[in-house]
């Protein structure tokens, strides 16, 4: 018996493939699912705007003033409405009273503030960068603070008469010592670490200084800034009220003699207002100097 073999091509051989029913068909990839980005949950809150938040503290105040003055609870002898003292606000600007006064006071307080901020400045950079600088005068300087400076000003007058000198001399005590304390503390708690490291960098003792110690200061700095403009307003408080002719303080010292709470409610406005545009001020030079130094704002 024979077997034939075909060649190749001949019907024999020359079975057409076919695909088997059960196979499965190839299909295109899945396309990729869009990825939501994952967003902080502080970040899906509605968002107010700042300015809005911070306003909303004074006007809820301000309404429940409005509202206790008008149900009688709060009468015009202990304290004046607010309609009526921006009446009075309104009356003091337009014969230009409390302009003067403002002026004034603002006058005080700069030249305070300034003699105080090279005073104490300089006291605590003497302090904070010798040794002996530190054993010279820091226990001179912590003894003048623990003394009220309220109570030196019959001394002031003693000493300075009774015109514009005793009341900056006031002011500038006031300012002294919290820009000495937080410049100081600012100064000493430089990391030691960075100091080695400008060392191995070959830093002079100047350079450490300049490129070390005093960043590193600077934060302490800002914040006794922040605290001498608090107390440099209460300061001139006391100051105007004693021998002044002028000023927000002298205004205050008229109203009281002739009862006028509306006049004395307005000028305590006032010194609210300008002290918290002193802070505005300070913060936003605290933005602008310290960008370097990350910090948390919040959530």
């Amino acid at each position: 018996m024979s077997i034939s073999h075909a060649p190749p091509g001949s019907p024999e051989t020359d079975i057409p493939e076919t695909s088997h029913p059960d196979a499965a068909e190839p299909t295109a990839p899945d396309p990729v699912p869009d990825l939501e980005p994952i967003v902080p949950a502080s970040s899906r809150r509605t968002r107010v705007p700042r300015w809005l938040r911070r306003t909303t503290g004074p006007v809820l105040l301000l309404a429940l003033w409005q509202l206790l003055s008008s149900t009688g609870v709060l009468t015009a002898g202990v304290l004046a409405s607010p309609g009526r003292i921006a009446q009075v606000a309104g009356d003091l600007i337009s014969d230009g009273s409390l302009t003067s006064a403002m002026t004034t006071s603002l006058q005080r307080v700069a030249g305070g503030l300034l003699l105080g901020a090279l005073i104490g400045t300089g006291l605590a950079l003497v302090s904070g960068l010798f040794r002996i600088g530190e054993d010279i005068v820091d226990a001179p300087v912590q003894m003048l603070r623990t003394v009220p400076f309220v109570g030196l000003i019959p001394l002031f007058i003693i000493w300075f008469g009774i015109g514009e000198a005793p009341k900056i001399a006031i002011i500038t005590l006031g300012v002294t010592f919290p820009l000495y304390l937080n410049v100081y503390a600012g100064i000493r708690g430089v990391d030691a670490q960075l100091i080695e490291a400008g060392e191995s960098l070959g830093l002079s003792r100047w350079g450490l200084v300049r490129h070390v110690v005093l960043p590193g200061a600077l934060p302490g700095a800002m914040t006794g800034l922040r605290y001498s403009l608090g107390i440099s307003w209460l300061a001139l408080v006391f100051a105007e009220q004693v021998n002044a002719d002028s000023g927000i303080g002298f205004l205050m010292v008229q109203a009281r003699d002739f009862l006028r709470t509306d006049v004395i409610v307005v000028c305590l406005i006032v010194y609210a207002f300008l002290g918290l545009l002193a802070d505005f001020i300070v913060r936003s030079l605290e933005r602008l100097l310290l960008q370097w130094r990350p910090t948390f704002t919040g959530r």
